[in-house]
């Protein structure tokens, strides 16, 4: 299938490295009109800018705002600059992510679990509803919400995280049934990807992180953001309420393995 972007603008938060800077330069790829990456710290956006350019990108089609997920005026901001820079915004993408409550439940510190649902959890809602209020309301669109295995099955270390990834999960499945027929919203469930977030599962032992997926490697963010942009195009416009686990066959293959 040939997953094109042609005539469509898309805002992808948290893209200034890895699933979500992979995102952005598939999509510019896939022949996307514009592409709007965000980041909390401005600095990061440069080194994502220059990754960019360096990588043969359309420099016209990109542009980078400075905002945090959590904050639900620079949503709004990001939103508007989007529409006003492109002239719409048809996709959004909530890759925006955070872990920074690791450790068992009964022992994980209440306020960095705040800080994991606020981002993970709240915020992509807010981001939702700013592209809906701005845009999609009247013109349509498609939502694909970054989740994890880890919202699918139970893990150890990372279950505060994991909470908001099913949370997550589930609001895909609501949003999906509330915005059909015009808004489509649909989730990708990562496994291990390689990326600064995951660094924790997989240095120490990259062999034995590999192990446990069926197709025994880790997962590159060039493999999720495939994936991303089939459920945004055309090629994916009959599929809403879709959770699709891109992690080498943890969730699909595992449990028929010997």
């Amino acid at each position: 299938m040939d997953a094109r972007l042609d005539g469509k603008v898309a805002l992808v938060t948290g893209a200034s490295r890895g699933i979500g800077l992979a995102t952005a330069r598939e999509m510019a790829g896939s022949g996307a009109d514009g592409v709007v990456i965000t980041s909390r710290r401005s600095d990061n956006l440069d080194h994502a800018l220059a990754e960019l350019e360096s990588a043969g990108v359309d420099m016209t089609r990109i542009h980078a705002v400075a905002a945090r997920a959590d904050v639900d005026e620079d949503a709004d901001r990001a939103v508007g600059e989007t529409i006003e820079r492109f002239g719409s915004c048809d996709i959004l993408v909530n890759n925006a992510g955070t872990n920074p409550a690791p450790g068992p439940l009964m022992d994980v510190d209440m306020g960095a679990v705040d800080k994991t649902w606020a981002v993970n959890q709240r915020a992509p809602l807010v981001w939702c509803q700013a592209a809906y209020r701005h845009w999609m309301r009247d013109h349509g669109g498609a939502i694909v919400n970054v989740a994890s295995v880890g919202g699918i099955r139970p893990a150890p270390v990372l279950g505060a995280y994991n909470i908001s990834k099913a949370a997550l999960i589930h609001m895909t499945n609501q949003l999906a049934f509330e915005l059909a027929p015009n808004v489509r919203v649909n989730a990708v469930a990562p496994g291990v990807v390689k990326t600064k977030l995951s660094e924790m599962l997989w240095t120490s032992d990259e062999a034995g992180a590999a192990s446990i997926h069926p197709l025994r490697r880790l997962g590159e963010p060039e493999d999720v953001a495939r994936a991303i942009v089939y459920l945004c195009s055309e090629s994916g416009s009959w599929l809403t309420g879709v959770v699709l686990p891109v992690d080498g066959g943890v969730i699909g293959a595992a449990g028929t393995l010997g």
